[in-house]
């Protein structure tokens, strides 16, 4: 693994990331539902459901790394299985019709994702 990788991953560089990820997926959600309300006509960009596949993408890859690595480095595998739920009810919210329990789940996942995030941090002090 090319140091420069290996540092960041050592560091919590990646678990911070995948925290601000988190943080943006959040934002994204409040946004749409507030900007739908006010902006009706903005509604088909900000829903569009590729958005949210890539972003589930992006935070499948992220956290397999993540709390992988760190589940390694520390041998505490309670991060990442925190981690891998919240995933999984991020990837469940998405077979639900838009509306505000897709929100409400898609938050709880992102909520728990964060938190797997963050212990895994913590664990690797």
């Amino acid at each position: 693994m090319p140091i420069s990788i290996r540092s960041s991953l050592l560091n919590g560089r990646i678990d911070r990331l995948a925290i601000a990820l988190s943080g943006m997926c959040v934002a994204h959600c409040f946004a749409t539902a507030v900007l739908l309300g006010v902006l009706a006509s903005a509604g088909g960009i900000f829903e569009n459901p590729l958005i949210h596949e890539v972003g589930l993408v992006f935070a499948i890859l992220l956290g397999a790394v993540a709390l992988g690595h760190g589940a390694i480095e520390h041998g505490f595998m309670m991060p990442a299985a925190i981690g891998s739920l919240g995933l999984g009810i991020m990837a469940g919210a998405m077979t639900l019709d838009h509306g505000w329990l897709e929100s409400a789940y898609t938050l709880l996942g992102v909520a728990t994702l964060a938190l797997g995030h963050d212990l895994n941090h913590r664990a690797g002090r």
